[in-house]
C-alpha cells in the first residue's frame, strides 16, 4: 500500500461517524456489508467495514480492480444501483455478482471538495428478497449519507495535510534554532582572542593610532560578544521553555545596573545618559540577567532616540510593603512608537520602529522581555511625541 493510499486510510479510520453511518445504512437497507473504498485506477482499497455476513474482508484490505464494481464509478462518477442482481439485464450474468453471491449492490462516488474523485460508500447482500434500493426516500439517505461523508473525508485529510506542514516548520526552525546555538557558541572562542589581541595591543603600543586602532577593535569585539549573546539567548529560549534565570537575594543588583550604565556611557561619549538607581534592600533576581535587560534597553535607546535627548535611567523599589516591585525604566526622546507597531517589538527579529536604523539583530527587545518573564515580571512600552519608555515591573521576592 502506498503512503498516500495508506494516509486516506487513516483518515477515514479517524473520523468517529464512519461506524455509525455504516451501522445506520445497514440498518435502513437492510444490507448485510457496507464498506468505505478509496479508489485509485489500480486499486480498490477498503477503509472501513461494516461486515454482518463475515465476508472476511478487513480494514485496509486491497482488492483488485476487476474483482470490483468501484471502478465503474470512478470512471462515471455515477451512482450504480442493482436491487435485483437476479433480474437485472446487465449484471445478471456478471462474474462479479456472482464471485460474491451478492443479490443487492449500490455503489455512490465519494469526492473530495476540489471535485477529484476519492471512493466509494457501497454496500452488498447475497438475500434474495431485493433491498428496497431504489426507493427515493433510501437511495437519497444513501447519497445523503455519503455527501456527509465525502465533507468529513476532506475535513480530515486537510487537516492531516495542515499537521504535515506544521511538523515540517517545527523541524526546520528546531534546525535553524541549533544552528544559531552553534554558530554562537563556535564563535566564541575566536571572539575571545580577537580581544585579548586587541587589549594586548593597546597596553604595549606607544603610537595613538595604533592604540585608537585596538580601542575600536575591542569595541567591535565587544559588540559581536553581545550579539553573540543574543544569539545564544534566543535559541536558549526557543529551544528549552524560556530564558532561564537563577534568582537569589542580592544586595548588590543597584551595583550591578550602575556598572552597566557606566559600560554604556564609555561606550558612547557623546550621549548623554542620566542615571537615578536607588535599591535599598536585596531584590531575589538573577543580576546578571536583569543587568543584560538593562543593557539592551539602553542599547535600543542609543540607537532609536534622538542624539540630542539625553537618556534616562531610572531603578527603585515600588509599592505597598506588602506588595513591592521592582522598577527599572529607561526612557529616550526622538520620534514616537506608533501604536500599532508596539504589538511586535517584543517579538524576536523586530527592530523596533521610529528609526531607519538596522544596527544589531532585532533580539535585544525579545530577549529583556524574554528576562522579565523569568523573573515573574513585564516589560512594558509607552512612545509618545516627547519621550519613550521601557518599563520593567517585577516582583521583589
Amino acid at each position: 500500500m502506498s503512503k498516500s493510499i495508506a494516509a486516506d486510510v487513516q483518515a477515514v479510520q479517524s473520523i468517529p461517524s464512519v461506524p455509525t453511518i455504516m451501522r445506520v445504512i445497514a440498518e435502513t437497507t437492510g444490507m448485510g456489508w457496507i464498506g468505505v473504498t478509496r479508489v485509485t485506477p489500480e486499486v480498490c482499497t477498503l477503509c472501513a467495514v461494516h461486515d454482518e455476513l463475515d465476508m472476511g474482508f478487513r480494514d485496509g484490505d486491497i482488492i483488485p480492480l476487476a474483482n470490483t464494481l468501484c471502478d465503474r464509478v470512478r470512471q462515471s462518477h455515477a451512482d450504480l444501483v442493482i436491487a435485483n442482481v437476479s433480474a437485472d439485464p446487465i449484471y445478471s450474468g456478471h462474474d462479479v455478482p456472482r464471485q460474491f453471491g451478492f443479490q443487492s449492490y449500490f455503489s455512490i462516488p465519494v469526492f473530495r471538495r476540489d471535485g477529484s474523485f476519492f471512493g466509494t460508500l457501497c454496500g452488498l447482500d447475497p438475500t434474495p428478497t431485493p433491498a428496497a434500493l431504489t426507493a427515493g426516500s433510501t437511495l437519497d439517505t444513501i447519497k445523503l449519507f455519503a455527501q456527509l461523508l465525502s465533507n468529513q473525508i476532506d475535513a480530515e485529510l486537510r487537516a492531516e495535510e495542515s499537521r504535515a506542514e506544521l511538523a515540517v516548520e517545527r523541524e526546520a526552525a528546531a534546525l535553524r534554532e541549533l544552528f544559531i546555538a552553534v554558530l554562537g557558541h563556535d564563535l566564541r572562542t575566536p571572539l575571545s582572542s580577537m580581544m585579548t589581541g586587541a587589549e594586548v595591543i593597546r597596553m604595549l603600543t606607544t603610537d595613538e593610532r595604533v592604540a585608537d586602532l585596538a580601542t575600536r577593535i575591542e569595541r567591535s569585539g565587544r559588540r559581536i560578544a553581545q550579539l553573540v549573546d543574543d544569539l545564544t539567548d534566543f535559541a536558549r529560549g526557543k529551544m528549552g521553555d524560556g530564558l532561564a534565570a537563577n534568582r537569589q537575594p542580592d544586595p548588590h543588583l543597584g551595583d550591578a545596573l550602575q556598572h552597566v550604565v557606566a559600560e554604556l556611557r564609555g561606550a558612547y561619549p557623546a550621549r548623554t545618559i542620566d542615571a537615578d538607581i536607588a535599591i535599598d534592600r536585596p531584590v531575589r533576581c538573577d543580576s546578571a540577567r536583569l543587568a543584560q535587560l538593562l543593557a539592551n534597553l539602553l542599547q535600543n535607546a542609543v540607537v532609536h532616540g534622538s542624539a540630542d535627548a539625553p537618556i534616562a535611567v531610572a531603578a527603585h523599589i515600588v509599592g505597598q510593603p506588602n506588595a513591592q516591585q521592582l522598577r527599572i525604566a529607561v526612557a529616550n526622546g526622538g520620534a514616537p512608537i506608533p501604536p500599532d507597531k508596539q504589538d511586535s517589538l517584543f517579538e524576536p527579529f523586530s527592530r523596533g520602529a521610529g528609526s531607519a536604523s538596522s544596527t544589531g539583530l532585532g533580539l535585544g527587545l525579545y530577549i529583556a522581555a524574554q528576562i522579565a518573564h523569568a523573573h515573574g515580571g513585564a516589560l512594558s512600552v509607552q512612545s509618545d511625541a516627547q519621550r519613550t519608555v521601557f518599563t520593567l515591573n517585577a516582583p521583589i521576592t
